[in-house]
């Protein structure tokens, strides 16, 4: 398929600065059976952080962050904005087919009609809302958050608060087996939990750190019980048993990961980083693992999420300014503040660089 880039009349700004770099990008990617096949200049206010298909209803949730929060949907097929909903700041959504009921993970959780895209009902919950994973077999959608309850367990049909789990550690991407064992990243504990989706409780936890950490993407393969943890610290994926947890093998990535996804259609493991690259694993059998591809990518296109009708990959970024210069002297952290789980609050980070108004995109991965 063609690479082509679509861009709204009045974002022709926004389009001047993604022209040059769509044809650079294009070029490099001749070698690889994966290329960027659209970029789609969507625009809007409000950061942004997960992305998700709805491959049975045929929709893609985009959450913004900020002032002006909310839940953007797109037609899978065209692109074309379908639907949005005033969530306040959010970071993900995810819908359950069985129940038509879809979640987003704002404060408090939006529970909305996954046709019509109303809003439904406001959820109070505890912690702040950051992942999130739908359990389609149970029913339940788990929120997921850094700071503690760690998981609020939600049920899809009345969008009541089941139970809270406390993982010990900030989690970042969870992955469902289909039956009985949910697997969640602890991002500050090099570790992966078990939790067992019946009860409800974790039972275990899987120890990494002697490949690395900081890992921030989830993936697996259930037909084989394989975990794809993709990890900042070492730049690599960490491919280790579920059954067991005992490590198979590691592989270089690039910087920056903050997701991962499986296809069990053509057994294939993806890492999307911040860097520009998304890095595709072949498996060619349950014990023997291989670097397929690092497809070039527009920068900051660090999160993911696979289509499993088509096999196309959706991805997310925006335009960036140059980062701004540190203060001399860092700013003080408020009175009492101690680092939380997860990473370095607010006062503790260096300056960053801003997006650029209404340059946000989607773009769409495949062969």
């Amino acid at each position: 398929m063609p690479a082509k880039i679509n861009f709204p009349g009045n974002l022709l700004l926004a389009a001047f600065v993604a022209v040059p770099f769509f044809g650079t990008l294009a070029h490099a990617q001749d070698n690889g059976p994966y290329k960027v096949q659209n970029i789609k200049l969507v625009g809007g206010d409000g950061g942004f952080d997960y992305v998700t298909a709805d491959p049975d209803g045929r929709n893609l949730y985009v959450a913004r962050s900020g002032p002006a929060g909310h839940i953007a949907v797109f037609n899978l097929d065209t692109l074309e904005q379908v639907g949005d909903m005033t969530t306040g700041s959010a970071h993900g959504a995810a819908v359950d087919t069985a129940t038509g009921h879809g979640f987003a993970t704002s404060k408090p959780v939006i529970m909305f009609d996954a046709k019509t895209f109303a809003i439904l009902k406001k959820i109070d919950v505890q912690g702040n809302p950051d992942g999130y994973m739908n359990d389609a077999v149970h029913h339940r959608f788990y929120v997921l958050s850094h700071s503690a309850p760690n998981v609020t367990v939600l049920d899809d049909k009345d969008g009541s608060i089941l139970t809270t789990i406390d993982l010990g550690g900030a989690p970042e991407q969870a992955a469902f087996d289909g039956s009985g064992k949910i697997y969640i990243d602890l991002e500050d504990k090099d570790a992966i939990a078990v939790v067992d989706a019946n009860t409800m409780t974790k039972i275990g936890q899987y120890d990494v750190s002697s490949k690395g950490g900081g890992c921030a993407g989830l993936a697996i393969d259930a037909k084989n019980n394989v975990l794809f943890a993709t990890c900042r610290d070492k730049k690599n994926m960490i491919i280790l048993s579920a059954t067991d947890g005992h490590i198979i093998t590691d592989l270089p990535i690039g910087n920056g990961s903050d997701g991962a996804a499986f296809n069990p259609a053509t057994m294939e493991a993806f890492s999307s980083q911040g860097d520009g690259t998304l890095t595709v694993v072949k498996e060619d059998s349950p014990s023997s693992f291989s670097v397929e591809q690092n497809v070039p990518t527009p920068a900051r296109a660090k999160t993911l999420t696979l289509d499993t009708r088509t096999n196309q990959i959706y991805s997310i970024t925006a335009e960036f300014g140059p980062t701004p210069a540190a203060p001399s002297t860092p700013p003080a952290p408020p009175a009492g503040a101690t680092p939380p789980a997860g990473g370095p609050p607010a006062w503790m980070r260096g300056p960053r660089a801003p997006m650029i108004p209404h340059s946000f995109q989607i773009l769409v991965i495949g062969k």
